[in-house]
């Protein structure tokens, strides 16, 4: 039997970042241990996490979303460092950071107000862009902040990728990969910045 679905607005990476990711993924994985990694399909940027929605509710998102992002272009983001969320010493979820863009901090606010106006309730976190990369550390030794730039030597210029759409994902946990795209909201191509 499977657990109720969840749904959350994401910002989706293009394929042949994900193609990227899943390599350098497979290289850290050997030296980084965490007990859960992510498939390299369900990569994201999480915009706004709706849990499980009722359908009124998840219809009115879905437009109030469509109806904010319409005039919204398409942007350029760089992968640039790694990072965690939880104990300096044995981390909970251990992510891949963007370079600060004021285009993606307005396109969650977007997004964000949308999800409320039909009426969920949402993290009230700081949005703290990144892209979740393993879950629960299960090193026999502490985590080592030196871990972290890895990065810069797998991939010593930023990743770039152009955001094009933002995505409402379905999660069906029994299955890998475990997101499924609901709903596409492309950003228009007008400019790139």
């Amino acid at each position: 039997m499977e657990k109720r679905s969840h749904y959350f607005f994401a910002v989706r990476i293009p394929e042949h970042t994900k193609l990227v990711m899943r390599d350098h993924m497979e290289k850290i994985k050997e030296m980084i241990p965490f007990s859960r990694w992510v498939h390299y399909q369900d990569l994201h940027i999480t915009l706004a996490f709706l849990g499980g929605a009722p359908p009124d509710k998840l219809t009115e998102a879905d437009k109030n979303v469509r109806n904010a992002l319409s005039d919204e272009t398409a942007l350029k983001l760089n992968i640039n460092k790694l990072g965690f969320f939880g104990s300096v010493t044995s981390p909970r979820v251990f992510w891949a950071d963007t370079e600060e863009s004021t285009h993606l901090q307005t396109i969650r606010k977007k997004v964000f107000s949308a999800c409320e106006q039909a009426g969920f309730q949402l993290e009230t976190r700081p949005f703290r862009p990144h892209i979740t990369l393993a879950r629960k550390w299960m090193g026999e030794h502490p985590f080592q902040n030196d871990m972290l730039k890895l990065w810069e030597k797998l991939q010593p210029m930023p990743l770039s990728f152009d955001a094009i759409d933002v995505v409402l994902y379905q999660t069906h946990l029994n299955k890998t990969p475990k997101y499924e795209a609901i709903n596409i909201y492309p950003l228009t191509h007008k400019h790139i910045k």
